[in-house]
């Protein structure tokens, strides 16, 4: 690691536990939302990135959604988070059992609205439960249907069953963002020359009904965004 990448790293672990202290105190969804988005923007600050979204006007403004993406790279739930910035729509995360015991990662995810995913439980009753109560409190549920972040070289993984069950199971309709660019390769290129600015492209889809089984949802996701 070079001295910048190992200064990143400090600075990054001192902003992610800060802003997991101050989301432990957040009472409303809306609050853990701005801080969520003030805690992307600083990170995304000092590694010089910005966010270009495409068919900005697909984006609610409000209601409830499960919200799909697709992911490459670490730093997807804060292009998430920035993406949506100028919808009041707030998401609690679907994240993995690995994240919540992170030394980085785990007071940041516990205390920002996530729910736990433990692929190692016999019961899943827990999870879909937790989910249901989110969703009757207002919210909306983020998740990333891969399961877990795609390093091939293929434009997208196969999709797990769970997110089209938890769509149906809480009536969810399905608004599908994907992140066009290449966002581990920008991510790494920014942390070796900060001083040059670079965009990570993101496009918001149309909303996918939930009761639609003309299509797979990784079937319609593909064809929303022209991926082959």
């Amino acid at each position: 690691m070079t001295f910048c990448q190992i200064k990143m790293a400090f600075y990054a672990t001192f902003m992610t536990n800060y802003y997991g202290l101050r989301l432990r105190f957040a009472t409303t969804s809306q609050d853990k939302k701005r801080l969520r988005i003030e805690y992307a923007k600083k990170i995304f600050r000092t590694l010089h990135l910005n966010i270009k979204i495409v068919h900005k006007e697909k984006l609610p403004k409000y209601g409830q959604f499960l919200l799909i993406s697709n992911h490459r790279s670490i730093i997807d739930p804060l292009i998430i988070e920035l993406a949506t910035e100028d919808s009041n729509i707030f998401g609690h995360w679907v994240s993995k059992k690995e994240l919540y015991n992170s030394f980085f990662f785990g007071l940041f995810v516990r205390n920002g609205g996530s729910i736990l995913l433990d692929r190692d439980s016999a019961q899943m009753g827990g999870f879909f439960t937790e989910i249901k109560e989110c969703v009757k409190a207002g919210d909306s549920i983020y998740i990333f249907p891969e399961g877990t972040r795609n390093k091939g070289h293929s434009e997208l993984s196969e999709f797990k069953d769970g997110s089209r069950i938890i769509a149906v199971k809480n009536r969810l309709p399905i608004l599908p963002i994907f992140i066009r660019s290449q966002a581990h390769e920008v991510l790494m290129a920014s942390l070796k020359d900060k001083k040059k600015l670079r965009s990570i492209e993101v496009e918001i889809g149309s909303i996918i009904d939930y009761k639609d089984k003309s299509l797979s949802l990784e079937e319609a996701y593909k064809k929303q965004f022209n991926i082959l």
